[in-house]
């Protein structure tokens, strides 16, 4: 491992070292590959005084130079179709004197757009931060020019987490069951306080180095890929960060959203798809900065829209990435984000995206997905696959934390969450949840281990793609109230110094100091390890029909059915024992007689009158 660190940081000091040679600050992308569908590709250069410059790239046709107001960018376009991969030559001249002579490489693909697989409603995906995940490079928790240093003291400062410190746990993700890991971002947030989130992303090109370099991000990807893991990477076209080069040196002046004074966003997204909304409150919704560190990307602007679709193509193609969620998706100019989303589709046909719509109807959800019938009303499509059920995180929270059972009530709203789905044009490509990290942690809202349990069994059995977030799994808590550093808590063992572990049952055998998971954690590891690796392998939860029984005394059944197969799902919220009739649930279960509950391997008679149900019980039953 300390052989393979070296050669790491070897790589990549040699490459900042190349890049010192030449005169241009920047040139973006930093490389392209040869035969991809995108093959006109817009070159960002950044230089000082080179607007009037002239260019030359033997061997790639250069089909447009654009000069914009700034006198330090060139905006070229060249044409990398039927070119062979290769360096080939750039030359800048100002008059008749050479000013800069650098390569540009044409790299082989390692693979075609058509081979790549993503993730599905067979996969479940785990998210984790990395800042809060696991450290194992000390020496670069701190890092020479990055403004905010660790402090693990401070609960909203940087904690040391890094990509090594995840590489050395996918064998615990994978044994948990998880098959797909969702980083939140890992490129470079050097603003001065509270950049451990990533979201205020100071170079698109660079991964932040107090969590290693960009070839460590490529080969967390490959270890993955051999462990049978995917990695989703968190996309952020909608905002940058305030730190950001181009942010000092704006390319044009319309390349981010400016007002007279600091002019946040109403986050009212609302407005995107409001047939009576104003123009203003359009704008005060999608052009207001997220924060103010976050100056807004004006996507309308064709050089800014197409240097997002480069960047993240490049990084796709980089990492060998198998998905993205897209940050704020809504909060983006829809028409723009709509091209940017169909131009990586273009590129990537098999690639699943999905979409951050943290609204609270299932109309306005709707409206963001691919072929959405909704969005059809106002000739829209965002091209989308995939978007995040907020309404079904809305209801879990209320559903296992109440205990009235009134009409509208318990897991009523569950049941009612999904009779809308005739409002999505595929509900089994939704991401489902009970929290992230953004929102209550569900622990502590729902602090037992049965009302676990029962919202795990839900998500991992019901409709679409499951997401649990990291430390769920151990019964992590942490109040939103408290803060958003509450709901990120380290993960126990991630650190040289934790005294104790939750990556392993027993005591660390690596670290002899660390003691393994206490009885509870080891209580709701179990489960999520059970329940998780039992879903992988069950086609009928991928895909098959969902079919739902009104929810009658706080108990909710259902079945997913696929070609013969039927598994029953039985989610009693009550606190007492439940009887449920059988009779009611035989135009779905037939003549069957008899059935396996997973959890607990017991054999299960269904030609009986009726079943009890023990109070706050799931039951998982494969009918036979």
């Amino acid at each position: 491992m300390k052989c393979f660190i070296l050669i790491l940081f070897a790589l990549c000091w040699g490459n900042i070292s190349a890049q010192k040679k030449s005169p241009l600050m920047h040139i973006e992308p930093p490389n392209w590959w040869a035969g991809m569908e995108h093959h006109q590709v817009q070159l960002l250069l950044h230089g000082t005084n080179i607007r009037e410059d002239s260019i030359s790239i033997p061997g790639l046709p250069i089909l447009e130079v654009k000069r914009t107001s700034n006198p330090n960018y060139l905006f070229v376009t060249i044409e990398t179709k039927g070119r062979n991969p290769g360096m080939y030559p750039i030359e800048i001249t100002r008059g008749k004197k050479t000013i800069a002579s650098l390569s540009y490489e044409l790299k082989e693909r390692e693979y075609q757009s058509k081979e790549r697989t993503s993730f599905t409603s067979s996969d479940v995906i785990y998210l984790l931060m990395p800042d809060r995940f696991a450290n194992q490079i000390t020496g670069i928790d701190t890092y020479p020019g990055m403004a905010e240093p660790a402090n693990r003291s401070l609960p909203g400062g940087r904690h040391g987490g890094d990509i090594m410190g995840i590489m050395d746990h996918l064998d615990y993700i994978k044994e948990l069951g998880a098959t797909t890991i969702w980083t939140t971002p890992l490129l470079e947030d050097n603003e001065p306080t509270y950049s451990y989130h990533g979201y205020a992303q100071s170079n698109l090109y660079q991964v932040d180095p107090r969590y290693g370099s960009t070839s460590w991000y490529k080969e967390l990807v490959r270890e993955a890929h051999r462990k049978g893991l995917k990695v989703i990477k968190d996309e952020v076209p909608n905002h940058w960060s305030s730190k950001h080069w181009m942010m000092q040196d704006l390319p044009t002046q319309d390349w981010i959203h400016q007002f007279p004074t600091f002019t946040r966003s109403s986050y009212r997204t609302s407005t995107q798809m409001d047939p009576y909304a104003t123009e203003m409150d359009k704008r005060a919704s999608e052009e207001g900065w997220f924060d103010n560190s976050m100056p807004d990307i004006n996507q309308s602007n064709p050089l800014v829209l197409k240097y997002l679709i480069q960047n993240t193509l490049w990084w796709i193609e980089y990492a060998e990435l198998d998905g993205l969620r897209v940050d704020t998706y809504s909060y983006n100019d829809k028409h723009a984000i709509a091209q940017w989303t169909k131009a990586i589709r273009e590129e990537y046909p098999n690639l699943n995206l999905v979409g951050e719509i943290w609204m609270h109807d299932q109309a306005q959800i709707s409206y963001w997905q691919d072929n959405s019938p909704i969005g059809a009303l106002d000739q829209y499509n965002s091209h989308l696959p995939s978007v995040m059920d907020f309404t079904l995180h809305d209801a879990i929270l209320l559903a296992f934390n109440e205990r009235n059972q009134g009409w509208d009530q318990g897991m009523v709203r569950i049941y009612e969450n999904f009779v809308n789905d005739f409002l999505y044009a595929n509900p089994n490509n939704v991401l489902i949840f009970m929290e992230n990290h953004d929102t209550k942690r569900f622990n502590e809202y729902c602090p037992t281990l049965q009302d676990y349990k029962l919202a795990l069994t839900l998500i991992a059995t019901t409709r679409g793609i499951p997401q649990i977030y990291y430390g769920t799994e151990i019964g992590m808590k942490g109040s939103k109230d408290v803060g958003d550093a509450d709901i990120r808590r380290d993960f126990p063992g991630g650190w040289e110094t934790d005294p104790q572990t939750a990556f392993y049952s027993e005591d660390n055998p690596l670290k002899k100091h660390q003691k393994g998971r206490t009885s509870d954690q080891e209580a709701y590891f179990q489960f999520t390890k059970k329940i998780l690796n039992w879903r992988k392998t069950k086609e009928v939860i991928h895909k098959g029909q969902l079919i739902q029984f009104v929810p009658q005394d706080n108990c909710y059944v259902y079945f997913r059915v696929l070609e013969g197969q039927k598994v029953m799902v039985v989610i009693n919220n009550n606190v007492v024992p439940t009887t449920l009739k059988l009779d009611r649930f035989r135009e779905v279960l037939g003549n069957a007689g008899s059935g396996k509950e997973v959890l607990s391997g017991s054999p299960v008679y269904l030609n009986v009158p009726s079943m009890e149900v023990g109070a706050k019980t799931a039951l998982i039953i494969e009918v036979q």
